[in-house]
Order: C-alpha cells, then sequence, then structure tokens
C-alpha cells in the first residue's frame, strides 16, 4: 500500500501587518481545509515562505500545525535546507513534534552532484525514524535530482518512500513511475500537471491551487484516482484558468493574493517577496475564480 495518495495542500503562511506569522488566520486556514476534505497539509515548504522564517518560527509553525491538525490528517513537514546540517537539526525537531512526514527539497544554490545530493538526502533520511517525501525543484534550486539517484535512495532508505516531482518534465515523472518500488509515491509539484502523472500511474499532487479551491482539487484528483478521467478532465478545464493564474508571478505571491481577497489572510509577504508588481495580474488572478463556486468560502468565512 502506498501510504501518499490524493491532495495535500501546501500552506501559505499568513503574516500579520507587523510582519509576525499570524496564528489566529493559520488555524482558520487549517481547519477549513480539514473541513473541506482534504487528504494532508504540507507547512513550511516554498508556498510557506520557509526561506524567509526564522528558525524559531519554523519550528514553532511545524508544532503549532500538529496540534491543530491532532492526527485527522497527515501532516508532511518542510525541513529541508542547503545545508544539510541544518536539515538534519530542522527534521529531529519535525520528528519530536510528532509530523507524519517530511518534505525534503532539493539543496539550493550549492549545485551538488549526483553524490552530493545522494548523501545529503541519506543523512537526513538515516536521521530520522519517520517517512521522508523527497521534492525535485530543479527551477527554483538549480539542481535535478535525477531518477537513477532517486530510485538509489528509494532502494537504500527504507523510510524515503515518495517523491514530490515538480522537475516539469512529465517524461521524467513516468520514469519514476517505472522505475521505483512499488509502493513509492509520486505526487506532483504542479497542479496543471496532475491529472497527466496521475494517468501516468502517479498518485496525487502536493498543490497550490487547494489553499482557496480543496474541494474542487479533492474532486478532480479523487476522480482520476477512481480512474474516472472524463470528470476529472471536466474539473481541469474549469481550474486550468486559475492554475496558469498561480503562477503569473512567483508562487506564492498570486495565490497568497487570492486568499487576501477572500478574507484568509493579510496580502503580507516577507522581502524578498512582495505584492503585485503587475495589478493587472490580481484582476487576472480573481477572474479565473469567477466560474468557480467561491461562495462556500464567503458562507465559510463569515460563520
Amino acid at each position: 500500500m502506498k501510504k501518499f495518495r490524493g491532495v495535500y495542500t501546501a500552506l501559505v503562511t499568513p503574516f500579520t501587518e507587523y510582519g509576525l506569522v499570524d496564528e489566529k488566520a493559520f488555524a482558520r486556514i487549517v481547519e477549513f481545509q480539514i473541513a473541506q476534505g482534504i487528504d494532508g497539509l504540507v507547512p513550511c515548504g516554498t508556498t510557506g515562505e520557509s526561506p524567509t522564517l526564522s528558525h524559531a518560527e519554523h519550528d514553532r509553525l511545524i508544532a503549532t500545525t500538529v496540534e491543530l491538525v491532532g492526527k485527522r490528517v497527515p501532516v508532511i513537514a518542510g525541513t529541508g535546507s542547503n545545508a544539510t546540517s541544518e536539515a538534519v537539526r530542522l527534521s529531529k525537531h519535525a520528528e519530536s513534534s510528532g509530523v507524519d512526514a517530511l518534505l525534503l527539497v532539493n539543496p539550493y544554490y550549492n549545485k551538488p552532484t549526483q553524490k552530493g545530493l545522494y548523501l545529503h538526502f541519506r543523512t537526513i533520511a538515516d536521521s530520522v525514524g519517520i517517512p521522508c517525501v523527497l521534492y525535485n525543484i530543479k527551477g527554483r534550486t538549480g539542481v535535478n535530482l535525477e531518477t537513477d539517484t532517486l530510485v538509489r535512495l528509494a532502494n537504500d532508505c527504507t523510510n524515503i518512500i515518495a517523491v514530490k516531482e515538480a522537475s516539469g518534465n512529465l517524461q521524467q515523472m513516468k520514469d519514476v513511475i517505472a522505475r521505483s518500488p512499488e509502493d513509492f509515491s509520486v505526487l506532483s509539484g504542479d497542479d496543471n500537471l496532475s491529472l497527466d502523472l496521475i494517468e501516468a500511474g502517479g498518485d496525487g499532487v502536493i498543490s497550490v491551487a487547494s489553499n482557496l479551491l480543496p474541494s474542487q482539487m479533492r474532486s478532480m484528483i479523487h476522480a482520476a484516482l477512481d480512474g474516472n478521467f472524463t470528470e476529472a478532465r471536466g474539473w481541469e478545464k474549469n481550474l486550468a484558468p486559475f492554475f496558469a493564474a498561480c503562477f503569473c508571478e512567483t508562487n506564492p505571491i498570486p495565490i497568497k493574493t487570492a486568499l487576501a481577497a477572500y478574507g484568509w489572510c493579510l496580502e503580507q509577504f516577507r522581502l524578498p517577496m512582495c505584492s503585485l508588481e503587475d495589478e493587472q495580474h490580481r484582476k487576472l488572478i480573481l477572474s479565473t475564480l469567477h466560474p468557480l463556486d467561491v461562495m462556500q468560502y464567503n458562507r465559510y468565512h463569515t460563520t
């Protein structure tokens, strides 16, 4: 049995007008996600602006997520770093906080060799006793986790049991599916490629769009996992404009802007992330939501 299947929301980190983590807004978002049937939550990832969090904030946000969730859904905590020692410390703390798994991004800026990537991920996996999900996103880290390296890690480390594939290379994703162990989960890191990945034998998505549209994303992904691709593609057709709008500028700027428009958080970022550069993008983001049923979010927000 594969441990991870379905839709896992890569949570935003709300900030107050003073730039502090807004724990009250975060708690409301978590409750909303669970009420809408999401399969799991991922705090402190790319969408959560993790590079701008202090270590103390990072640790507290993960512990807070575990406490808020109360084992109702799995929590996969982002604990990757460009320094192996730092990733080990973050991972050990997350494990002691009670998370269900770790999300480990490729070490960024250093541009390690494939040997370096292998040693990095193996060192982290060996330091904990919980499942690890590798996170391959060359566009942000400058290095690709090659399939040979990934498969070697999956075979050598019993707790490396999944990958978030955000390379944008569907053929690479198919190769990973074909060559990885039978119980290894392959999750898309791109909402717009999630159905193609599932059709190829993948297992779901770690989603940006589900921050605002969890029930719609769940309907689309679970229809595909159940083999009903006619229904799934229908959802995809409706959601595709929003998927594109979510990346009209650097993630998480668009999705946090959309969330702010519906009252879930303030439109606050930490530098070097900032508000939308092009105000036309704001109209684009919001216009893509008009055909979707967003009334339920207003109702939930006011209850």
